[in-house]
């Protein structure tokens, strides 16, 4: 018998809904993995009434090496992004920019934050009519229309961002049995934090914006505890008929488990 890899006892979950359409919720669920180290997973997921707008708000912060980090940016990434005096008529340049000032502050404080770094995917839902998702790292975004996976985030995989790595001055080794490694130790090419890795990495997110439309069913957030073991299509195909995004969350996260994934798991499933 295979021993679990994760303690399902050390769980966190919760769910909630739009005040615009009476058909919006989120549910989320995390689980810590089989390590000895803190839970290094937090999630975002609100909804926002700002002036005459909602908005939702979700994200998936995955440290590495580091607890502190991710949850910084679970306090201060979404405020910094409204924050932008152009959030409303330039999203992605706002959140860019954002994104960039965060890390900065975050190398700033690495005195009291530590060393290590963290992953995000951020997704800001505008009206129930626009979905801006933006990324660091290899926490993804999925949206499924019409029971059909699509990737709106980009894995920020070492061995993709080789030249740009190595004209910083930086490289990338791949060990066998492992994946590739940043200077032979941060399995991402962009993160939060990492300030001993720095100048070979970065912090700049790629941003996707999608329509919602009457086919958009819902969209995921996750961490890589999910990623590992799970296609975009076997994770959409896994949820596409649990209708209570709380239980769909909790749903993913135990089909990962049955799955043998060792690393922390979050998720964040957004119906509509």
């Amino acid at each position: 018998m295979k021993e679990a890899c994760l303690d399902s006892a050390v769980a966190d979950t919760g769910k909630g809904k739009s005040k615009l359409s009476k058909h919006l919720r989120h549910g989320y669920h995390l689980v810590k993995g089989k390590s000895y180290h803190d839970m290094e997973d937090y999630v975002f997921a609100q909804f926002k009434q700002v002036e005459n707008n909602e908005l939702g708000l979700f994200a998936i912060f995955d440290g590495h090496v580091s607890h502190e980090i991710p949850d910084y940016l679970r306090s201060h990434l979404f405020e910094n992004i409204l924050k932008e005096p152009d959030f409303w008529t330039e999203t992605e340049k706002a959140i860019r920019r954002a994104y960039r000032i965060t890390d900065k502050t975050i190398l700033d404080k690495a005195v009291d934050l530590g060393k290590g770094g963290s992953t995000a995917v951020t997704a800001i839902l505008i009206n129930c009519q626009k979905l801006v998702v933006a990324n660091v790292g290899d926490s993804r975004a999925v949206i499924c229309s019409n029971g059909v996976a699509k990737q709106l985030s980009v894995d920020h995989e070492p061995d993709k961002e080789r030249s740009r790595i190595e004209d910083k001055g930086g490289f990338v080794i791949k060990i066998p049995g492992d994946v590739a490694r940043v200077d032979g130790e941060l399995a991402v090419a962009r993160a939060f934090g990492d300030k001993s890795l720095k100048e070979h990495l970065s912090s700049e997110p790629d941003v996707a914006v999608q329509n919602i439309d009457d086919n958009t069913e819902f969209f995921i957030l996750a961490s890589d505890g999910i990623w590992k073991v799970m296609t975009n299509q076997e994770a959409v195909d896994c949820i596409k008929d649990i209708e209570d995004p709380q239980a769909a969350a909790k749903r993913l996260a135990e089909e990962a488990v049955a799955r043998n994934s060792c690393d922390d798991i979050s998720c964040v499933v957004v119906k509509f």
